[in-house]
């Protein structure tokens, strides 16, 4: 269920040079210039980031819940559940209330793990002191 959402969710974004993927939440989160967009859960569910601001207006809507991870609220992301997503129509309309909130966001950097300084044993062993 989470690669067809995925594909799914693929489809309606390709050709976004934007468009980023990582792993995340047990499935696979796709990114907006390196900002969390949606994403297929592990279960075939929606993630989606809406923004604070919309979160009230984005629970309105059928088969969106609060986003639970292990027992912490998100603020800003919402669950749907993979039956009010079935038709492309209802899937383009959560990708496109997400970008409504992530593309003003600014560009989000990988960090460079080149360009930061490893600590050696004993700077690690004189910090734990």
């Amino acid at each position: 269920m989470t690669n067809e959402l995925a594909e799914r969710i693929r489809s309606i974004l390709e050709g976004d040079p934007n468009v980023g993927e990582i792993r995340m939440f047990g499935g696979v989160c796709l990114t907006l210039n390196g900002n969390m967009l949606v994403g297929s859960m592990n279960r075939g569910d929606l993630l989606v980031r809406v923004g604070a601001e919309r979160e009230a207006e984005a629970l309105a809507r059928p088969g969106a819940s609060r986003m639970d991870f292990s027992g912490r609220r998100m603020t800003g992301f919402v669950v749907v559940a993979n039956d009010a997503v079935a038709e492309d129509h209802a899937l383009a309309g959560w990708i496109a209330t997400a970008t409504a909130f992530v593309g003003p966001l600014p560009e989000k950097l990988k960090a460079d793990k080149a360009a930061k300084p490893k600590k050696t044993k004993a700077a690690r062993r004189s910090a734990s002191l």
